[in-house]
């Protein structure tokens, strides 16, 4: 009896040793006496007891927050820049064998390289020229994390935070540029009323009965507002033609 219950504990034991089970996003590199054999998965592995080891390791995207880093740009302004960046594992047996911890050094990487690559662009373009940065940063980290089976698909800047000198001073160019705006838009409007006046006045030189049917359209317009009373002075040249007929009678 204790025999059997001996085989049956030494089986249980060979089981939980050997056998494994991955997921579909995993992938378990296993070495063999401290040798790597093959990276396998998913679903069932079954291994050697106490001579087969496996360090599993994640195929799924991996979203790495990257800590606001103090920068100077190339025009002396000191920022703050932070980021993220989105990578995977495409080859398990390297990010398990060239590097430690790939998620440490992925992230110490990306805070020197986003120092480098700010501190060599100028303010105004770490704001409005985000895309080159970004794709940017993003060959860089790729170009050096690809020996370790890593794959940068992304990097996105995510803040950048100014001092408050230069927020102030930001302000008031904005501001400035509103002001500049709208003084011109102004202008143009003068500039076309203006042109829009000489032709009309150009047209009344050309045709002086326009004016009188300008003066009674206007009348027939005050006239249309109720509660009001107003005095208009008549030119005489509206009766001019009864004048002239009056005359011939006589």
């Amino acid at each position: 009896m204790l025999t059997i219950l001996s085989v049956i504990l030494v089986i249980l034991f060979f089981l939980a040793s050997a056998v494994r089970i991955l997921n579909e996003y995993e992938r378990g590199v296993i070495f063999r006496l401290g040798r790597v054999i093959a990276a396998k998965g998913p679903g069932l592995i079954i291994l050697i007891p106490i001579v087969d080891k496996m360090v599993k390791v994640s195929l799924r995207l991996i979203a790495l927050d990257v800590d606001p880093q103090d920068v100077i740009t190339r025009d002396n302004v000191s920022v703050k820049v932070n980021a993220v960046i989105y990578f995977r594992v495409i080859d398990p047996i390297k990010a398990t064998v060239e590097v430690e911890n790939y998620l440490y050094a992925t992230s110490q990487l990306a805070q020197t390289t986003l120092r480098s690559v700010c501190g060599q662009a100028e303010m105004d373009e770490l704001l409005s020229a985000r895309d080159k940065i970004n794709s940017e940063l993003q060959e860089i980290l790729d170009k050096h994390t690809d020996p370790w089976g890593i794959k940068v698909s992304t990097v996105e800047l995510k803040h950048i935070d100014l001092p408050q000198e230069m927020q102030r001073a930001m302000a008031k160019q904005a501001e400035a540029e509103r002001e500049r705006r709208a003084k011109v838009i102004n202008a143009e409007g003068e500039y076309q009323a203006a042109t829009r006046l000489a032709e009309a006045a150009s047209i009344i030189c050309e045709h002086p009965m326009a004016l009188q049917l300008r003066y009674l359209q206007t009348l027939r317009e005050v006239s249309a507002e109720n509660n009001s009373t107003t005095i208009f002075p008549i030119p005489i040249d509206l009766f001019k033609p009864f004048l002239e007929l009056v005359e011939k009678k006589k």
